[in-house]
């Protein structure tokens, strides 16, 4: 479901170093899905286990390298005010498939505990719209994801955007 992406993605390693640049999109994808698992205010070690397999797979990154990326994406995010930051440069560097692949990414993280918050559905109501995925996408891949962990998908939210 996620080979385009993550082709993509790798695509854009440029080299076998274990620093990130401050511009890599994966620092972008990391720092959105810390700001995602930090929305409800509550960081579990199972969705930090959940975000470091699945980046590792995703990218296919060795410990040394995963260590980087999580380092880098935490300096953006604690650096960030705000999605923008991040989303503006993923919409010029995704095509329209790899950002609605990305929403799921972070439900995964979402769900990574069995549950979704409110707020975690207001982050990722917001990281969605920056991205220019609709309503009807994010739902759909929230209700994918939660359908694949076996986890309920709670009442429906009015389409915010």
């Amino acid at each position: 479901m996620f080979e385009r992406l993550q082709q993509f993605l790798a695509s854009l390693s440029g080299g076998d170093r274990p620093a990130f640049a401050a511009d890599d999109p994966r620092v972008a994808v990391m720092a959105l899905c810390i700001q995602v698992m930090e929305a409800d205010g509550k960081i579990l070690d199972v969705e930090k286990k959940a975000l470091r397999v699945r980046l590792k797979d995703f990218y296919g990154l060795d410990e040394t390298e995963l260590e980087a990326l999580v380092a880098a994406g935490t300096d953006a995010e604690s650096e960030a005010i705000d999605f923008f930051r991040f989303t503006s440069e993923l919409k010029r560097q995704l095509s329209e498939e790899q950002r609605v692949d990305l929403i799921g990414l972070l439900w995964e993280i979402v769900y990574a505990d069995g549950e979704r918050s409110e707020m975690e559905d207001h982050a990722i109501w917001r990281i969605a719209d920056l991205l220019g995925v609709s309503g009807r996408e994010r739902i759909m891949k929230r209700q994918e994801v939660a359908e694949r962990v076996g986890a309920a998908t709670g009442p429906e939210e009015p389409d915010e955007g």
